[in-house]
C-alpha cells in the first residue's frame, strides 16, 4: 500500500508524525498535493483539549497546493492546477444548500475535522471545492485564503460603508485581516488589544490608531476617537465575554456589532450592558465561515483577486514556518503563547 507522511491525531494530545495510507480518490475528487497549510487557532483545542469527531483524523483546513491526480478521466485536465481549497463540503440537500448558503449547511463534512485534512503530504479534495490561484500568488499566501475569506465575510455581513468608523476588539490574525479589508473599503480602523498584542508589528502593518486596554479605558478611548459618537461597526474577534460587552458599549446609536471570535466559554452580560442593545437599537450580526460559489463576488474569489492584486497583504502575517516533522514547535508556541506569532504555517517542499 502506498503511504505518505502525515500528522495523525490518534487521541487528545497525540498528534503522531507517521507514515499513513494515501487518500483514496473517488469520482469528482482529486488527489491534492499540499504545499502549505496554516495552523488555525481552532486547531489548538482540537488537538490538545477537545479532540475531533473521530480518531484517527488528520487536522489542517487552511491550505493550498496542486492537483496531481483525479478520480475520473473527465477531470484529468485539472492535473497541474494550483489551487486553494474551501474546506467545507456541503450536503447539497438541505434548505441552506439549496439557497447557496453552503456555510450554513445543516449536515456538512469538513476537511481537517470531520474528514482527513492537510497536515499531510496529500489530501483528497472534491473538484467543487477547488479555487484556482494565479501564478503570481505563492502557495503560502494562497493558504491564507480561508482566514482572509472569514474576515471578509464578517464585514460583508455588517454591510460596511466607506467612511465608517470600525473598531476591532482583538488584533490577532483574523482581527488584522478584518482591519486590512476595512481599510481597503475606505473605513477608518480603530484597534483595541492588550499587553499580549505586538503593537510594533501592528504599526508595521500601517495601523496607528490603537488602544492597549491593559492600561487604558477602551470604551472611553473609542468615544474620544469618534467625537463622543461611538463606532459605526464594533467587531468582537476574541471570543470572551469582556470584549463582547465592550463592543456593545463602544458601538454608536444605531450601530452594528458583529461577533466573529469563537467563544471561550459561556457569556454573561451585565444588565446595563444589555440595555445598550435596546437603548441604542443596535444591530447584532453573527458570522460563520465564508460564502463560496463560482461567481466573482464569492468571498473566496474576492480574496484571491485581492491578494494577487496587492490589496490585501498576507505575507507579513506569516511569522513562522515549519514542516510536518517540526511543526510541534509551532503548536507549542500557539498553545503556550510563548512568543509573538500571527500565522504559523506548515510548508511542504
Amino acid at each position: 500500500m502506498d503511504t505518505m507522511k502525515a500528522r495523525v491525531l490518534r487521541a487528545v494530545g497525540n498528534l503522531e508524525y507517521c507514515d499513513y495510507p494515501m487518500p483514496e480518490v473517488k469520482p469528482d475528487e482529486v488527489l491534492f498535493k499540499v504545499k502549505a497549510c496554516g495552523i488555525c487557532g481552532s486547531d489548538i483545542p482540537r488537538i490538545f483539549v477537545n479532540g475531533t469527531y473521530h480518531f484517527p483524523t488528520i487536522p489542517g483546513h487552511e491550505f493550498s497546493g496542486e492537483v496531481v491526480g483525479v478520480g475520473d478521466d473527465k477531470n484529468k485536465e485539472l492535473i497541474g492546477t494550483r489551487a486553494a481549497v474551501f474546506p467545507l463540503i456541503p450536503c447539497m440537500k438541505c434548505e441552506n444548500c439549496h439557497n447557496g448558503d453552503y456555510e450554513m449547511c445543516k449536515s456538512y463534512d469538513y476537511l481537517g475535522s470531520r474528514s482527513d485534512g492537510a497536515f499531510a503530504e496529500y489530501v483528497r479534495v472534491p473538484v467543487w471545492n477547488l479555487v484556482p490561484i494565479p501564478d503570481n500568488l505563492s502557495f503560502e499566501e494562497a493558504a491564507m485564503t480561508e482566514p482572509a475569506a472569514v474576515a471578509l465575510h464578517a464585514l460583508r455581513r455588517a454591510q460596511i460603508e466607506v467612511g465608517d468608523n470600525v473598531v476591532i476588539f482583538g488584533p490577532g490574525t483574523i482581527g488584522m485581516l478584518i482591519a486590512q479589508w476595512a481599510r481597503a473599503w475606505g473605513a477608518r480602523v480603530l484597534l483595541v488589544g492588550t499587553d499580549a498584542n505586538n503593537w510594533d508589528f501592528i504599526e508595521s502593518m500601517g495601523f496607528t490608531e490603537y488602544c492597549n486596554s491593559s492600561h487604558e479605558d477602551a470604551i472611553a478611548w473609542v468615544k474620544e476617537m469618534t467625537g463622543g459618537v461611538g463606532a459605526d461597526i464594533a467587531i468582537e474577534a476574541v471570543g470572551i465575554a469582556l470584549t463582547a460587552c465592550n463592543c456593545l458599549e463602544a458601538a454608536a446609536s444605531g450601530g452594528k456589532v458583529i461577533f466573529v471570535g469563537n467563544p471561550h466559554g459561556d457569556f454573561t452580560f451585565p444588565q446595563n450592558t444589555y440595555w445598550q442593545i435596546l437603548r441604542k437599537q443596535l444591530r447584532i450580526f453573527g458570522t460563520w465561515n465564508s460564502s463560496y460559489s463560482d461567481t466573482h463576488k464569492s468571498d473566496w474569489n474576492m480574496v484571491v483577486d485581492a491578494m494577487a492584486n496587492g490589496k490585501i497583504d498576507v505575507k507579513k502575517l506569516i511569522t513562522h514556518k515549519y514542516d510536518l516533522e517540526t511543526m510541534d514547535k509551532g503548536l507549542e508556541i500557539m498553545k503556550n503563547n510563548s512568543e509573538f506569532f500571527a500565522k504559523i504555517m506548515v510548508v511542504n517542499d
